[in-house]
Formats: C-alpha cells, structure tokens, sequence
C-alpha cells in the first residue's frame, strides 16, 4: 500500500450543503491535526477516540498523521475553509493480511453534519485503489455516534463485543451495489440542501442593478419584482443612491440582512470580488450572468464559491426561476414570464432556453424551475435531475447539455430518476466526423455519437434532435398515458392519402400498425375501410367518430390511436366538424391518443377537452409518430425490471495489474502491448484467445507450426507479422492463413522479412480458427465517459459494413442481450438459411469480461478483439490489440463537486 494517496484536494457536500476540502496529509498540518485533537474535541470526545484521557494523545495523533511518510499509512483531513474539522485514517496490519486498522475524528461542533461518513467514503475508495480487503476497528460500546456512522456506510458490518469495547470488521469488497445506493441517498440530499437558498431563496439581492434602461441587471430586477417574489429582495449599486424609486445599497455588507441568493450583473474583472464579498457575507448561493471571465476570474470565482459554501450558476448564464407560488421568483432576462407548471427546465444556452420557454408557453406546459447554466462552472444538470426528483412538484424534466463534467454521474443519477419521472433531452453536439484519427476499429466505431446515446439509452432518457421534436415529444409524455411496451397504432383519417402517410410516418418511427377488426366497420359511413390505416371517408361526422374511438380503444390490438383530420365542406358546418368527436370527448382514454389537424398554423399545441384534459395535436403525421415512438421507448424502458450486475467470475486482478503497470514501466508513454503480453492480460479476465505462439525468425515459425499440428489441429496454420505499434494487419499485408506444411510457413515469413525488412520484430503462429461468424468487439476509454464497450459485425469488413451496438461500462444483464439484438445482422447469429445458431451466452461472456477488464483498468485506452469467431458450441478471438496509457483511477461514485477545465490550473 502506498504511504499517502495523490496529494489532490476533493471539495464535497455535507449533508447540510456546506462545502469541505477532503484530502491527505502534509507535514505542515501538524499544528492544524493538534488543535482538532485538543481544542476542537471534548474531553468526553477525546476518551471515545482514544479509550482514556491521556494529554499525549493529541500530540502522538499529530506526530503519527504528520510525520514521515510511512508505507501502509492512509490519511485524510476535512477541511472547512483553513480550519481542520475531521480526520480519518487507516493503517495497514501485518496479520491478516490486507487488513486496515481504522480511526475518525471529528471537530465537536461539526458532529451529525455528515463528516465522518464523507471521510469514510474517500477512505474506502483509497484503500480499496491499494489492495486493502478489510477495515477493523475498535470503539466503545457507548460511541453511538461511530456506531451510527457505521450503520448507515451502506457495507457489511461485523461485530465481536468483549468487556465494554466492539470490534468492528467491514469488508470492503462487498455489497458493491448496496454501498453506491447508500453514496447515491447521502449525495442526493446534500445536493438538495446545497441547492435551496438557489432555488428557494427567501431573499435575493441583484449586484450590478443600474438605472440605465435595459440594462441587464435592471431588466432582471424589475422581473423579479413584477414576478412578486415573495421574499426581502434588494438592489446592490454603489454608485445609485436608488433604482426606480427604491432603495439601492453601496455593496453587500450594507445590506439589512444576508441574501440567500445575489445575482450578479457586474463586469467580468469584478465578478471574483463582489463573489469573494458575498461569500464572506454568508451568502450560500450566486447566479452569475456575466459572460467573457478569463482563466483568472474563473479560478478567483470558484475558489470564493468553493471557500465559502456558495453554489454558483453560471458564468453567462440567462439566470433562473422558480414558480413555486411560495416563491414566485424570475431572476432571468428573457423575454417572459415562465408560466408556473410542473416541467423542470435546465439549458446550457441561454438562446435556447428562451425559445423552449417561448415554445412550452404555446403549448400550455408550465415550467416548475428553469436554470440557465451557462458555461457550468458548479450546478449541472446532474445537480438539477436531484432537485426535481425531490421537490415534490415536476413531473417532467426537459435538458439541453452542450457538454458533461461528469457523465457518469450524470447517467447514474438518471437511471435512478426516470423511473419516475420522465427525462428528455435535445442530444447537442452530435459529430459527423468520428474519430478520423483513431487506430483501431472500436476506437473508430467510438465516435461522441455513439458515445452519447449509450448514456441516454442506458439512463432511460429520451433523446431527441432538435428543441421542435423536444416539444413534441413533451406534449405527448404531459398528457397522455403511456402506450403499451408493444407500441401498436391504431391510424384513423377522414382522407385515404393522408391516412396512408401517417401510416408510412409510423412504420418509420418503428411502430407497429396491427390488423383492426372489421367489426368495427359498423360506426362508419358506408364505403369506410377499417384496415390500418382506418379511412372513415370525408362523410363521417363528430357522432359517428366519436363512437368508432370509443370502440377502438377498446381493441385489444391498439396501444395508441393517431386520429388525422383534414378540413372538408362538411367540417366547416360547426355541428358537421369531425374534431368535435376529440374536444368533446375525454382527453385521457384506456389508450393515449394524439391528433394531426393539417388546418393547424403551429407545429404542436395542446387542445382542451370537454373534461379539462390536454390532447397533443400535430400540423404533420410524421412528428405525431416521432412523439409516440419516443412514449413507447419509455414505455418499455419501465416494463423492465432493475438493471442486475453483470456476474465476472474468475478474474485474476492482481496478475493483470502486474502486467499493466509493468508494461508502463518499462513504456511510460504508452503504447500497443507485444502479442505475448496481450494474451497474457486477457487469459487474466477469461477472454478467449486462440492459441498463439510467438516466433522471431522463420525457424521457431516452422517449429511452432509444427508443434500446433501436432496437437491436433487441422494442419492449417496462419502466420501473421509483428513488429511495435502495429494495428491493422490485414490492410497492411502482414497476414498469411491456410499454410499446410513448414515450406508455406517458411515462405511467408520470408516475405514477410522481405516486405517489412528490419521493422519486423517477429511473427505469430496460430491454428486455423473452425469457420463462424465474425465479431467485433472492442473497449474504448473516453476520458469523460469512460470505458466504451462496442460489439459489431468483424473481420476485414467491419468499418464498411459499420453494423455496431455500443454501451458504457459497467454493463448489466440487459446491456449484454440488446447490444446482441440490437445488431442489424442480428440474423446471422440466431442461424439463418439453414446455417446453426451461434452460442450467445459465450458472446455475451466477451463483453461482460471487456467491461469488467475495462473498468478495473483506465489505462487499458484501446482494446480491439477483431476477429470474434462465434460459433454453435463456444466463441474464440483470433486477433487482439491492447493500447496502455497512464490514467489515474477515477471512481465515478465518490462525492464530490466536479471541477470545471475553466477553473484549472490553480
């Protein structure tokens, strides 16, 4: 174990919402270790951490966390501000092995705020990134407060009583999942509470309110005033005596109170400061609207949100609401007032927030909470998912992210929040271009495309392309029920050809249009056709269709009804009007419904029912389907059950590490590893390599091929150049297959010498692989997302014929079977034109080891098995690339505030 982890500072939430700095120990913290131990502890707080009173413990804690490092020890303070308010450390016993022995302290007046648990939790993940399996401790049986934190870690605890003391014992390779649930609930309600005076506020100041009209300080201080905040709000101005006739202040410490929130409108080299005043004010949280800070501002700003406890909207950003009739407070600068409602609404680009607030508006949905985040140096969208799941008000929550800082995150906190409420998204950024650049076919499948809808897929959100099919989608999912997971639509229209689109528009959606039966015949005017699509002919009135829905959503067939309805000569008689059969009847039936009026001058709006309810209509069939589709994904999204981990059996980590961190030893920069080392590390993980046998000339060619006959194989070998930093054999000629006897094996290494000539380092030998069908399946680590797992049709053609499914590690269960069925040549593996299925359960074996291997190792940047050869009885890689690179370990799961690329560099 090493003796202290990086010297980095990670800045996280208590359970209060108040900012603290965790990281390990310096030699200059002694002083800092002391006063914790002595002034900051009770005596009746010293006897619980120590067992006694002792006036040298202080000082030998002091020593011992302070001192020279020592192999084994781990340590960690808290810090709030400059003032040390709690420790945890552990060291490493000689028997048993791998076993810590633990101890915490913390700072009486920061006791039951969530500290010691936010220590434990680094400390575990520390401990766990050196090897060590188990953490013991001893307290006394009356420290309830370390009982506590103990009970509620989320891992197993073990307890062996004797004479007044406990024995605790945690393993900390256990209950993995039960642990990150528990990590997830402490974050999430630290989150909420670091976010209240943001979007709770019961006082607001606005820094920079000018008496120039239009401006944009004034501008958001007249909308919070005409909004009718409910809560003390002031203008801060130090060169206006007043602003409309009210009192403006000099700066914020002449304010009659501390705000919660103060949004600032100030010019960028002042923000820093008048942020730094704030802080030291009291102030807990800022929304900066100012654009254009440079390096410095922004690392001056975070260091005073991070310092004194403020969340921080922003920079350049829009500004915010909230329509919570307790609150009422429009602190943004749009051109309206949002309209109070229950849609959680947070955007990156303030263009964009005003035109999806604009287009909601139309619509009739009402916005719960609205953020600009601007350029998002602090609250994200993962921070804005956390609050509407607990604020008891949204039901639906729209986004647009230009970019993620920690998608991890992000998709975890996602998975967990749509399944209550639904999550839609505009997916910004989408890349044509790919990865020109990258050297192996996953690194090329690996494109932020691909990269991005793996993380909507998996979360459960609904991705759209556009703010239009954002809205779209929305007016469905707000008021209409969800369809069955089937997704079959019952068309109906008062004109054959537009019947007939609305249809092509669904089977394009990927919908099903089931057969309808012709009972149904009966509700229509003679001359109807009741096939899908339902023609009712330009005669049916409001009477005749009205009956016919009743009846077909009564169809067991229909999950969904799309009603299309062109104007005619009959419609224009009010009584005659067929759209009667929708507004006067429900809204909300045993099935959704939407409507396409081709009369309809906007793209979508809602139309109010007889009985208060909302029916989604169309100008265009083809956006109708798009939103049932979108209602059918998430409709099938929540019929099935919890993703279930993926069971790795049978990895062996400590022979891989070994590996790993040998190559890059020896290769600091990186580089693809030698064939010997790559079977090596993936025989570690259980991944099914064929034989190989490594020659480096063309008699232990010969001999090696020899011997493969010999043990049986076919006769057949392939034989298949080497040399450093190669990739793409094929395309480069390095691959010779089918030799039968030692003269072809002896030949084609010649051509090999003579072709590649002192670059070739040597060849490798296998066996002929039995014939199957090709794979590709691969790992790519994207800083940002992280490991990448890709699955797709291989060999020689894979980029051609780019038939490829991609999930992010970890993968669940499901992952493994959708990623199979998701493939276009999905056929091919189910046996096709008489050939024999292929054994799924080795391929799905593949991907579960890739993604195991990928998330134990980050440096593991690349890793190509091309080709896979499945099978009737099994699945073998013939080909494998690994490229290693140094990362650190990176837990997605550990608390703590992310820190923006603008602000690094401190």
């Amino acid at each position: 174990m090493s003796a202290v982890p990086p010297p980095t500072t990670a800045e996280a939430l208590l359970a209060d919402g108040t900012t603290v700095g965790i990281r390990p120990f310096a030699p200059d913290d002694r002083r800092a270790v002391l006063d914790l131990h002595a002034a900051g502890m009770s005596e009746e707080s010293r006897r619980m951490r120590f067992f006694g009173v002792s006036r040298n413990a202080p000082a030998q804690a002091a020593a011992r966390l302070c001192g020279a490092p020592r192999a084994g020890l781990l340590a960690f303070g808290a810090w709030a501000g400059e003032e040390l308010i709690g420790e945890a450390d552990c060291e490493l016993l000689d028997d048993p092995p791998r076993t810590a022995e633990l101890a915490l302290a913390v700072a009486d007046r920061w006791h039951h705020r969530g500290v010691a648990t936010l220590l434990l939790e680094h400390l575990v993940h520390a401990a766990r990134a050196a090897g060590v399996r188990f953490f013991e401790a001893d307290t006394l049986s009356g420290n309830r407060a370390v009982h506590r934190v103990f009970a509620d870690l989320g891992l197993p605890v073990e307890r062996r009583y004797a004479q007044g003391e406990v024995r605790l014992r945690v393993p900390l390779d256990e209950g993995d999942e039960r642990y990150r649930a528990a990590v997830d609930e402490r974050g999430r309600r630290a989150d909420v509470a670091s976010l209240t005076a943001l979007l709770r506020p019961a006082s607001v100041a606005v820094v920079g309110a000018s008496r120039r009209e239009g401006s944009v300080g004034r501008s958001v201080l007249a909308k919070i005033r005409k909004g009718g905040f409910t809560g003390a709000l002031w203008a801060v101005n130090p060169h206006a005596a007043e602003i409309d006739g009210r009192l403006a202040y000099p700066d914020v410490a002449a304010l009659p109170a501390v705000p919660d929130l103060v949004v600032l409108a100030v010019p960028a080299d002042a923000v820093p400061g008048v942020a730094e005043e704030c802080g030291a004010a009291g102030v807990r949280a800022l929304a900066v609207l100012t654009s254009g800070l440079g390096p410095q501002e922004a690392r001056r700003l975070m260091r005073a949100c991070r310092r004194h406890s403020m969340r921080l909207v922003g920079p350049n950003s829009l500004g915010l609401a909230q329509t919570d009739p307790a609150v009422r407070l429009d602190a943004e600068f749009g051109g309206a007032f949002p309209r109070p409602g229950t849609a959680g609404v947070a955007v990156q680009s303030g263009g964009v927030g005003i035109a999806l607030l604009q287009r909601l508006a139309w619509l009739g949905i009402g916005v719960s909470s609205f953020v600009s985040l601007g350029d998002k140096y602090d609250v994200s969208g993962n921070d804005l998912l956390q609050w509407w799941e607990s604020d008891g008000r949204t039901d639906l929550a729209l986004l647009h992210l230009e970019s993620f800082g920690s998608p991890r995150a992000f998709g975890r906190t996602a998975r967990r929040v749509t399944r209550t409420v639904p999550v839609l998204t505009v997916d910004a950024g989408r890349s044509t271009a790919g990865r020109r650049g990258a050297a192996s076919h996953t690194a090329a499948a690996a494109t932020p495309t691909v990269t991005r809808e793996a993380l909507f897929r998996q979360a459960g959100i609904t991705a759209v392309r556009s703010i239009d099919e954002l809205v779209e989608a929305a007016a469905l999912l707000h008021a209409q029920p969800l369809p069955a997971p089937r997704g079959a639509v019952a068309v109906v229209s008062n004109a054959g050809g537009i019947g007939i689109l609305a249809a092509d528009a669904c089977a394009e959606a990927g919908l099903e249009l089931p057969e309808l039966p012709a009972g149904l015949a009966t509700f229509l005017p003679p001359g109807a056709s009741v096939r899908n699509p339902v023609d009712t002919t330009a005669a049916v009135g409001p009477v005749e269709l009205a009956l016919f829905l009743r009846e077909l959503e009564r169809v067991e067939a229909v999950d969904a009804i799309l009603v299309c309805l062109v104007p005619t000569a009959l419609g224009a008689v009010p009584d005659q009007d067929p759209a009667r059969a929708l507004l006067e009847g429900p809204a909300r039936r045993a099935v959704p419904i939407a409507a396409v009026l081709l009369d309809q001058q906007v793209p979508v709006r809602h139309r109010t029912c007889a009985d208060g309810g909302l029916l989604p209509a169309y100008s265009d069939s083809v956006a109708a389907a798009r939103a049932l589709a979108h209602a059918r994904d998430r409709a099938r999204r929540l019929a099935e059950p919890q993703p279930v981990p993926v069971d790795v059996p049978g990895c062996d980590r400590p022979t891989a590490r070994s590996l790993v961190d040998g190559f890059l030893t020896a290769h600091p920069g990186g580089g693809w590893l030698d064939p010997l080392t790559t079977a090596d590390l993936l025989d570690a993980y259980g991944l099914p390599l064929v034989t190989s046998v490594w020659a480096r000339d063309e008699h232990a060619a010969v001999a090696a091929a020899t011997e493969l006959r010999r043990h049986g194989h076919d006769g057949r070998t392939a034989l298949k150049a080497y040399w450093p930093d190669q990739v793409h054999k094929s395309a480069l000629g390095a691959v010779r297959t089918g030799l039968a006897t030692d003269d072809e094996v002896r030949c084609a290494y010649r051509e090999f010498a003579e072709r590649f000539g002192a670059e070739l380092a040597g060849a490798v030998v296998q066996p002929m692989a039995a014939p199957g069908v090709e794979l590709l399946a691969g790992v790519v680590q994207d800083q940002v997302f992280g490991p990448l797992v890709v699955l797709g049709m291989g060999g020689t053609a894979a980029e051609v014929l780019a038939d490829r499914a991609a999930r992010l590690a970890p993968l669940c269960e499901r992952d493994l079977t959708t990623m199979v069925t998701e493939l276009r040549s999905a056929p091919l593996l189910s046996g096709t034109g008489g050939a024999p299925p292929v054994d799924l359960a080795a391929v799905r074996s593949v991907l579960a080891r890739l993604s195991r291997l990928a998330e134990d190792f980050p440096e593991l940047v690349e890793t190509d098995l091309n080709p896979v050869i499945a099978r009737r009885n099994g699945a073998v890689c013939v080909d494998a690339r690994v490229r290693l690179e140094r990362r650190p370990s990176f837990d997605p799961y550990l608390r703590r505030l992310r820190r923006p690329a603008a602000a690094e560099g401190e």
